[in-house]
């Protein structure tokens, strides 16, 4: 059972280390840098965790990373997993299940996506305040598990617009070009056609990615708080605008914008 799993995976870690992370922190692709900031007490490869799937995207660590930043505990996936890698959704989310059952008070998840608001520019960084799933496939179907979190757990509150609004104040102090956003969530892993852009556009989409939501999703289930931001990496609306796009380009941008990603991510962290 996924209970049962979950608490084999707690319990193997926490034979590892005794340290508390009070944060946890996801690193999508191209946004390993952060890691270079935390004061590492002990990290742990994906492939030696029990029950932990291991990533197969380029610019993923595969590491959990435990450790201080900005003067907070912090747990780091350095890596995380995406439903077109061929994984189930709820192998997707396992980890995000066993930070919780590891008692981190707030996730902070990052990504990096496309843009499909025409003010939203390459190396901008955005806000998350609500999504659109439009993903085959949900980490919450299936029996549920009253232990993890009710049945039909409520989505009004996912994302809270006062961390938002901290962290749009924190990156205007830093100059930082930074906006709040809707994320819409797709299977992938091909890119999306000119169409599929201007659809996403047009139902009130300021992003799209392939990733993300599934956590979301999770944490709620989990009474878990989160707070997401997104780099920018390619814009894709208007339709006039949009450029063939590489993963190494999605990467060398998310690598360029890193440094901005930091200073609010450790500024959020004071404050939170």
């Amino acid at each position: 059972m996924l209970y049962d799993q979950i608490q084999e995976t707690v319990q193997f870690i926490r034979s590892k280390t005794n340290f508390q992370p009070e944060f946890g922190i996801i690193l999508g692709t191209g946004l390993g840098q952060l890691t270079d900031d935390i004061e590492v007490v002990f990290e742990i490869l994906y492939a030696d965790i029990p029950n932990f799937p291991i990533s197969t995207v380029q610019g993923h660590q595969s590491k959990l990373i435990f450790g201080k930043l900005a003067g907070k505990n912090i747990v780091a996936m350095a890596g995380r997993f995406h439903f077109y890698e061929g994984y189930s959704m709820q192998q997707v989310t396992f980890p995000v299940r066993v930070l919780k059952f590891l008692e981190i008070k707030k996730l902070i998840i990052s990504n990096v996506s496309g843009s499909t608001n025409a003010a939203y520019n390459a190396g901008d960084i955005v806000f998350i305040k609500d999504h659109i799933n439009l993903q085959p496939e949900n980490p919450l179907r299936g029996n549920n598990d009253e232990r993890l979190g009710p049945r039909f757990p409520d989505m009004l509150k996912t994302y809270d617009r006062k961390l938002n609004a901290i962290a749009l104040e924190i990156a205007k102090q830093n100059k930082i070009t930074a906006h709040e956003g809707i994320y819409v969530a797709l299977a992938g892993p091909n890119l999306e056609t000119p169409a599929e852009y201007q659809f996403l556009h047009r139902i009130g989409g300021d992003l799209v990615g392939m990733s993300t939501v599934p956590e979301v999703l999770v944490a709620r289930h989990m009474n878990l708080p989160v707070f997401v931001l997104s780099i920018v990496s390619n814009k894709c609306f208007p339709i006039e605008e949009i450029t063939e796009t590489t993963v190494e380009e999605v990467i060398q941008m998310a690598n360029e914008v890193q440094p901005k990603m930091s200073i609010i991510v450790k500024e959020m962290l004071k404050k939170m």
